[in-house]
């Protein structure tokens, strides 16, 4: 299994589109064998879920995401778990143990309405955004 986990300075990046590196583990026998950080090299939104395949990933962490970028990871046969925050080397072995706390109807639907804020999505209350 390989698992990608949106990343930065540790913790799950909050905004899938946005994000400029991953946390790639090879996970065998239900243990991380590996890990490296990968640098998405300006690429984002839809082809990330490209960046993804191209590295053999199956399954993502990752915070908010859009609708675009989950059919586009669904298409490339890509487990989505989103919806999680925290450090990322905790959710991927909560991942490997079955704890993982996601939210399976993820979305983050705010594009364009102009609001930045430090560290992606996760420093603000996004309850009417959707966006966890």
């Amino acid at each position: 299994m390989k698992i990608a986990v949106t990343y930065e300075n540790g913790e799950i990046f909050q905004h899938f589109g946005h994000t400029e590196k991953f946390k790639v583990y090879d996970v065998q026998d239900e243990k991380i064998v590996s890990a490296e950080v990968i640098d998405t090299n300006g690429k984002g939104h839809g082809a990330l879920a490209g960046v993804l395949k191209d590295l053999n990933v199956d399954t993502l962490i990752c915070g908010g995401i859009g609708g675009g970028a989950q059919a586009a990871l669904a298409e490339a046969g890509i487990k989505l778990y989103g919806g999680v925050s925290g450090d990322a080397d905790t959710a991927v072995n909560d991942l490997i143990k079955g704890r993982l706390g996601f939210n399976p109807d993820v979305r983050c639907n705010h594009h364009g309405e102009q609001h930045h804020h430090e560290g992606g999505c996760g420093n603000h209350s996004c309850g009417e955004h959707s966006c966890h």
